[in-house]
Parts: structure tokens; sequence; C-alpha cells
């Protein structure tokens, strides 16, 4: 083989390693997926109250779901239709989940209700996923009552930067994990090193005896990424250093006396 030839096929074999990348890279990102879903209707004062539930899941390591819509039908049993909604949906983070629910009175008795999504526009994340952490919840409190479901907590925040408005989703399940309902709840200007109070009373399980578990969960308030990759941007807060309690070895076990002979330092 000739040194120009060798030349041309090494050519050849960058151009079709480059080629394979650009097609990798093109590669369409995957739609969000339903990964569960629930709608109740009980009667209360004034009407028919509809209350659904869900999650979407992003399998897109790289890219937002933004601008995503719920429609939500219900018809009475004549198939007439009582409730149209569309619920604009917060943006969902790459490789991550969002939880949602939402609630509408109607006046008329409604027997089902379904539940469309509009597909999502994609955002390339300015940040790895690491960079997106979770905003820690703390000191919740649930009481069963008589109508509905109470639950109270704090939200804090992770970042350096203060949280415009926060949305918190509480979803509720049986003792087999089923999903039952859900709520939300938003708190505004959640500062780092603070914690904003939220409280939600969700009415839409019938018999609140069946809840064994509220899985609360918080994110930026908004269907744009934009607010979540600005507090990423920001940067996060160190991890919180804890004094030790315990008092300090009298000798120090990580290390072994060397013998005689040995020299080394």
């Amino acid at each position: 083989m000739t040194h120009s030839t060798r030349i041309v096929s090494a050519l050849a074999l960058l151009l079709l390693v480059g080629c394979s990348s650009s097609e990798e890279q093109a590669a369409p990102l995957r739609p969000l997926a339903v990964a569960e879903q629930v709608s109740s209707i009980l009667k209360k004062d004034g009407g028919y109250v509809v209350n659904w539930a869900g999650v979407l899941t992003n399998s897109n390591p790289w890219h937002f779901g933004e601008h995503v819509v719920a429609t939500v039908i219900a018809k009475d049993a004549a198939g007439k239709e009582v409730v149209r909604l569309e619920q604009p949906l917060d943006a969902v983070p790459p490789a991550g989940s969002l939880p949602f629910s939402g609630e509408v009175v109607a006046s008329e008795k409604p027997s089902q209700v379904s539940i469309d999504y509009r597909p999502a526009e994609w955002r390339q994340a300015a940040r790895i996923v690491s960079a997106f952490q979770p905003f820690p919840i703390s000191d919740v409190m649930t009481v069963r009552r008589n109508d509905g479901y109470l639950v109270v907590g704090y939200v804090g925040s992770p970042y350096r930067l203060p949280a415009s408005s926060l949305a918190v989703t509480a979803l509720l399940r049986d003792k087999q994990g089923k999903l039952l309902g859900g709520g939300s709840a938003f708190v505004d200007d959640v500062r780092p090193k603070d914690t904003r109070r939220f409280i939600m009373n969700i009415e839409s399980v019938a018999d609140t005896s069946k809840i064994a578990k509220a899985e609360l969960t918080a994110r930026t308030w908004g269907s744009s990424s934009r607010p979540y990759e600005q507090l990423a941007l920001g940067g996060s807060l160190p991890a919180r250093m804890v004094k030790p309690t315990t008092a300090a070895f009298v000798k120090d076990r990580g290390r072994h006396a060397a013998s005689a002979g040995d020299a080394r330092p």
C-alpha cells in the first residue's frame, strides 16, 4: 500500500466516523411519557370537584421539555362535554420527572375524565443533570379530615440565588403505592438558607383512610426552564458541615508503626 493510498483510507475512515457521530447527534428526542395518572369526581357544595394527578417523565438527558399543556375533558353519562380545561404544566427537567395535579368544579355531574397532552418543545440544558438539584422539603405534617387530607410543611432551596416561585405537589398513595390523587401549593421568594411554609387541603380522595403516604416534590414554577437554569447557573450552596461531637482518638488508627528495618518515609 502506497503512502497516498494510506492517506486516502485514513480520510475515508475519519469521514465515516464523522457521519456516524452526526447521525447520533441528530437522533430524534424521545417524547415525554405518562408514567401514571389518576382522576376523581366528588360531590361538593356548589357542584362536582374534578381532580386529577399524574407524573410525566423525560428520558432525554440533555433537554428540558417545555410548554407542555394537559387538556382535561370531562363528560356526563350521555357523552356530553361538561368540562374542558387546558392546564399549562411546568418544565420537565432532563432525565427527570414532573409530578402534577389540578382540579376544577363542574356544575353538571361528570361520569368520565380524560387527559391529553400537547407535545413538549425541547430546550437544551445549560448545565449537566446533576446541577439541577431537588428543593428540600422538611417538617411535613399530615392530618386526615372529614373534608380532605391536610398537608403542611416547609420548602427550601439548595441554590445561592433566591427562587422567585416554587410549586409544591403532593401525590397521595395507598399501602401498595397506587396513586390515589394529589394537590399543589405555591410559595414565593424562597431565599438561600431559609424555608417557606406551604399548606394544602386535598379533597380528591373520598376515603382518606386509604391514604398511606404523601409523596412531596418541589420545582420551579412555569412552563419555561429559564427559572431553574438561572438558579443552577448561580451555583449551589456548600454542603452543610457538622462539627464532630466525639472525642479524637488517642492513637491514630489509620497508620501502623514501621519496623526497625523499614526506611520508607
